[in-house]
């Protein structure tokens, strides 16, 4: 009995199957197929492009990242090789320092009112410029610098207030772009330095009496220096002319050197000349002696010194 009602059900469920598998086609359009241009469900047709998304762990197809305008790690400030200018026996004499950007010659100036190291001491390297005095602002405009320093600059008694200001002018100047320095004193006029009394600026043909016959500008105080020497500097001798002589450690003379420069007899000039030597043995000490000889007996008349160390 349970067979015989088995074999009668399977033709009514085979039909069942017919008619909902008709439905179906009908709902989908009467067609076996899926719409036109709609995505297969089976993968991506051949022929059609792949919009499958970019990865975005490859370079190839990840977003164009902008690089900042300063994209470039920062230089870090350079050492500049800089002067300051103190008094040697009443005359001005430079001093080496190394200053770093980007304000060198505010830097520079600094240096200066710092006064002189023990070395430079040593070598009677002496300075007018009161103790405590701080630069308080420097500003540059068409080749002046504007120097405001603390009152202490012009609070010296008995000191020369010229040289005061020799030393800045001639420290600032040393700078390409500064040609003459005008002085101010906490933010108002310099009423008690004399020439800079005024508020005009002053530039190192102001000060001539306080220069040496030979100024030498390199090399300067304590520098090692090498053979053929290079000096260059400025001058004002009789017709131009002195002479340059190295010597060493024991005081033996180991160059010593005619020179003309650009202009003389009242002018300052210019000088740059290189100065051969040989000396024995390992790097000493040495100096560089700027010289003329007496027009009535012949004896040597001494304009500058610069102590240095002689590489051998």
């Amino acid at each position: 009995m349970d067979g015989a009602r088995l074999a009668a059900s399977r033709p009514a469920r085979a039909l069942a199957a017919a008619l909902l598998s008709l439905a179906l086609l009908s709902a989908c359009g009467g067609s076996g197929r899926e719409p036109s241009g709609a995505p297969s469900r089976r993968g991506t047709p051949v022929g059609t492009p792949s919009r499958t998304s970019p990865n975005p762990t490859s370079p190839a197809s990840a977003p164009p990242v902008s690089a900042p305008a300063s994209a470039s790690a920062p230089t870090a400030p350079r050492p500049v090789r800089a002067a300051v200018y103190f008094l040697h026996e009443g005359r001005l004499s430079a001093a080496p320092r190394t200053v770093t950007g980007p304000a060198t010659a505010a830097a520079a100036l600094r240096a200066l009112l710092a006064g002189p190291s023990g070395v430079e001491r040593g070598h009677d390297r002496v300075t007018a410029i009161p103790s405590g005095t701080a630069l308080r602002s420097l500003a540059v405009r068409d080749r002046v610098a504007t120097v405001d320093l603390s009152g202490r600059y012009d609070d010296a008694p008995g000191a020369s207030a010229d040289a005061r200001l020799a030393q800045v002018v001639f420290t600032a100047t040393r700078f390409p772009g500064v040609e003459r320095v005008r002085f101010r004193v906490d933010g108002g006029p310099a009423a008690g330095l004399g020439p800079a009394a005024g508020g005009r600026p002053l530039g190192r043909g102001d000060f001539e009496d306080l220069s040496p016959g030979v100024l030498v500008e390199s090399p300067l105080l304590g520098e090692t220096v090498t053979a053929p020497l290079r000096v260059h500097g400025t001058a004002n001798t009789f017709e131009a002319e002195f002479r340059l002589r190295v010597s060493d450690g024991s005081g033996r003379t180991v160059a010593d050197v005619r020179v003309a420069a650009s202009s003389g007899s009242g002018t300052r000039g210019t000088f740059d000349v290189t100065v051969p030597y040989r000396a024995a043995g390992g790097p000493g000490p040495g100096t560089l002696t700027a010289y003329v000889l007496s027009a009535e007996d012949g004896h040597r008349v001494v304009l500058d010194t610069v102590p240095l160390t002689l590489a051998r």
